[in-house]
């Protein structure tokens, strides 16, 4: 078993006034040689954005993009004349495929908008572009891992191009993850609490990735709420 271990605050870091970020890898004017993907994972940012504050219409292509909103709610609008509003429980994705345009602001003229968007190399280029969102019930996820994010169309969860999982659960007790897809590994971020995993402990915010292994065993020290991305490791 490979891991790496990206602690909370060694994180690249960001403040535009209305935008607070931080990177876990290589990002705009953040550049870390040894950070620069893991796996097909390219981008991990923690964002705060301001209320009534967001980003205007901007391209993106051949990159499968996941949005989690953890606290408020964003509004999107796209090119293929999606729009609509995401806030804490759901999930979005979007297929960026061949192209396509999208601006993201916060919906709130009052409170700032709290969200992890994360990037993954996709398995196919040039796709048709494609988006969708949904909601996921916290209680599903309690001592246990809720997948939200799958190549397979199935369990209600969003589909992904690339073989790739992300799961969200919320842990009183100690667990552990199962690798989906051989070969593939798995990058797991404490988003509250505290855990330890092969020995290094974790607290919020920091993360552990993970590769060459089957699954691992997951110590929970404090009640805590974990992100895992499982993404092929070439």
């Amino acid at each position: 078993m490979k891991t790496i271990i990206h602690k909370a605050n060694e994180r690249g870091t960001a403040d535009h006034g209305w935008l607070k970020a931080k990177h876990s890898f290589s990002f705009a004017g953040f550049y870390d040689p040894s950070r620069e993907q893991f796996g097909t994972l390219r981008v991990l940012n923690d964002d705060i954005v301001d209320a009534a504050q967001g980003f205007g219409k901007h391209p993106h292509n051949n990159m499968e993009i996941v949005t989690i909103p953890l606290r408020g709610a964003l509004k999107h609008k796209d090119s293929m004349g999606n729009e609509g509003v995401i806030k804490a429980g759901d999930v979005q994705i979007m297929s960026a495929g061949r192209g396509i345009l999208h601006s993201e602001f916060n919906a709130s003229d009052t409170e700032d908008v709290n969200l992890f968007q994360i990037w993954v190399f996709p398995k196919k280029v040039n796709i048709e572009p494609r988006y969708d969102q949904r909601f996921f019930d916290e209680k599903d996820r309690q001592n246990k891992w809720q997948v939200v994010v799958s190549p397979e169309e199935k369990d209600n969860a969003l589909w992904i191009n690339q073989d790739a999982y992300f799961s969200l659960g919320n842990f009183e007790q100690s667990t552990s993850y199962t690798i989906h897809h051989p070969g593939n590994g798995v990058y797991l971020m404490v988003v509250e609490g505290e855990v330890e995993i092969d020995g290094n402990k974790l607290s919020k915010r920091d993360a552990i990735g993970i590769s060459e292994t089957e699954g691992i065993n997951i110590s929970v020290l404090q009640p805590s709420k974990l992100l895992a991305v499982e993404i092929p490791m070439k």
